[in-house]
C-alpha cells in the first residue's frame, strides 16, 4: 500500500456519493478542475484542488516522512477511479470464434448449447487443463484488464460443473488474485449453475441437488467465494430451481447473484428480488413492470451491452429507462470466451452511451462507483473521496467524456491501485 501525491490534472472525477447512485444523482460527477489527492497506506486522505492542498501541505498538514511520497505530476491528464467489473467469466480456457461464424448464419445462442457446443465446449477444455496452467491464463487475462484501466474485477467459475471442475476453477482465480494481489482486487463467484453437465442433460433435477446438497456447501466451506450465480432461463435453470440454489447459498453465508431476463422473462427477476440478491445481469428484455419492482429494490441492475452487441440481439437493455426509473445501474463486460470476448471498460461504456442511452457521466459512475456495489464494495472502492482505497486511472485525454467519445483506443496512460503505480503504458 502506497503513499502518493498526484497534482495538476485536468479533471480529476471523483464520483463521489452516496451509493448506489440513481436516477438524475447518476448523471452527476463531481469534476475538480487542476485536481489533486493525497493517498497514504493506500488510502486517500485529502481531494481537492491543487492549490488548496498545496496550501494544507505549506502550513503544516504534513506526514512524518515526505521522502515516501511518489509525486506525480498529472498535467494534461484526466483522473478517475479505477473501473470496477462486476460481472465476468475471465477464467478459462481454449476459444470459441467457431461461434462467430454460427451466430452471423443464423444460430442462436440456446440452440448452439443444446447441440453440446457453447458453455459446454469450454467446459470440456477447462476439465482438461491443470490448475496452475488455467491460474496462469487467468492471470494474464487480469493484466489486460489492468492495462485497459480496471482496478477491481468480479470472477465467476462455471466452465467445470462437477465439483472438483468447479473447486479447481475456483482455486485457480484464487491463484490468479494471488499473483495480481498488488495490482486487482479480485471477486470470485461459484457458479456452478451456469448450465446442466453434458453426462446430466437428460437429468437436470439431479445436478440440481448435486448442487444443493454436495458442492454449495462444499464451496462455501473452502472459503474460495464470495458469491453464488445461476443462469436462469426456463431451457437452463428455471425460476423454481434457481430460487432452491440461491436459497441453498444464502444459507451457507454466499451472496445470490442471478442471470436474468436474457433471453426470455421466465421470473427469474422475481426470483433476484425476492431473494434481495446484490444484482440481476443482463436483463435484456426486461420489461416495464419488471424495470419499476427492480427500482422499488436494492438489488443493482448490472447491464452487458457488450453481449448484446456480439449476440447480434437486435435489442439493448432499457438501460435509458431504467436510469429514469430510478434503477441502480451499473455496468460490467461479461468477458467470456463466447458471447463476449473482451476486457475493455471503457469499450462497454461506449456500448452503453451510443446503444442503450445512457450519458458519459452515467456511463462512468455505472462502471465505477455502483459497479462497486454490485459487489459488494462500494464502502471501499469505487470513488475518489477520502477513507476509500487510492484506486485511479489517469487518461491521456482532454476531458473524461472522451472515454465514450473517442471509442476503440486505449486511453490509459497510468493505473494506480492503494497508491502504487501498478501500470505505465510503453
Amino acid at each position: 500500500m502506497g503513499n502518493l501525491i498526484l497534482k495538476n490534472a485536468r479533471q480529476l472525477v471523483t464520483c463521489a456519493g452516496a451509493a448506489p447512485r440513481r436516477g438524475l444523482d447518476l448523471g452527476t460527477v463531481q469534476v475538480i478542475e487542476d485536481g489533486a489527492l493525497i493517498v497514504q497506506g493506500g488510502i486517500i486522505d485529502m481531494v481537492g484542488t491543487t492549490e488548496a492542498i498545496e496550501d494544507k501541505l505549506a502550513h503544516g498538514h504534513w506526514y512524518e516522512d515526505p521522502e515516501e511520497f511518489t509525486t506525480i505530476d498529472a498535467s494534461g491528464q484526466v483522473v478517475v477511479p479505477g473501473f470496477v467489473d462486476p460481472h465476468t467469466h475471465a477464467c478459462f480456457t481454449g476459444y470459441r470464434h467457431d461461434e462467430v461464424e454460427l451466430r452471423l448464419g443464423g444460430r442462436k445462442y440456446l440452440d448452439i448449447l443444446a447441440a453440446g457446443g457453447g458453455i459446454l465446449s469450454t467446459v470440456q477444455k477447462v476439465r482438461d487443463c491443470e490448475e496452475g496452467a488455467l491460474a496462469d491464463e487467468t492471470y494474464r487475462r487480469l493484466l489486460l484488464m489492468l492495462s485497459l484501466g480496471t482496478t477491481t474485477v468480479e470472477v465467476k467459475s462455471g466452465y467445470g460443473l462437477d465439483m472438483e471442475s468447479e473447486l479447481k476453477i475456483l482455486r485457480a482465480i484464487a491463484k490468479a488474485a494471488e499473483m495480481a494481489r498488488e495490482q486487482l482486487t479480485v471477486v470470485p463467484t461459484f457458479m456452478g449453475a451456469h448450465a446442466v453437465p453434458r453426462e446430466l442433460k437428460s437429468e437436470p433435477g439431479e445436478y440440481v441437488e448435486r448442487l444443493c446438497r454436495e458442492m454449495i456447501p462444499r464451496v462455501a466451506e473452502s472459503g474460495l467465494a464470495r458469491y453464488c450465480d445461476v443462469f436462469c432461463e426456463e431451457e437452463v435453470f428455471g425460476p423454481v430451481q434457481a430460487r432452491r440454489i440461491l436459497k441453498t447459498a444464502q444459507e451457507h453465508g454466499l451472496g445470490a447473484k442471478i442471470h436474468a431476463d436474457e433471453i426470455g422473462e421466465c421470473g427469474a427477476l422475481d426470483v433476484a428480488l425476492e431473494l434481495g440478491a446484490a444484482s440481476a445481469d443482463h436483463l435484456l428484455v426486461t420489461g416495464e413492470a419488471g424495470i419499476r419492482k427492480l427500482a422499488d429494490s436494492e438489488t443493482c441492475a448490472v447491464l452487458l451491452p457488450g453481449t448484446a452487441f456480439c449476440l447480434r440481439s437486435g435489442r439493448y437493455a432499457a438501460g435509458r429507462r431504467m436510469v429514469d426509473q430510478g434503477c441502480a445501474v451499473a455496468l460490467a463486460t461479461d468477458c467470456n470466451p463466447g458471447s463476449c470476448f473482451t476486457e475493455s471498460m471503457p469499450l462497454v461504456m461506449a456500448m452503453a452511451c451510443f446503444g442503450m442511452g445512457l450519458t458519459p457521466a452515467e456511463a462512468l459512475n455505472a462502471a465505477t462507483i455502483n459497479a462497486a456495489h454490485a459487489i459488494g464494495l462500494a464502502d471501499q472502492l469505487g470513488s475518489l473521496e477520502e477513507g476509500k482505497a487510492g484506486d485511479l486511472v489517469l487518461l491521456d485525454s482532454p476531458d473524461y467524456r472522451h472515454l465514450v467519445y473517442h471509442f476503440g483506443i486505449n486511453q490509459v496512460g497510468m493505473v494506480v491501485k492503494k497508491g502504487e503505480i501498478v501500470y505505465v503504458r510503453d
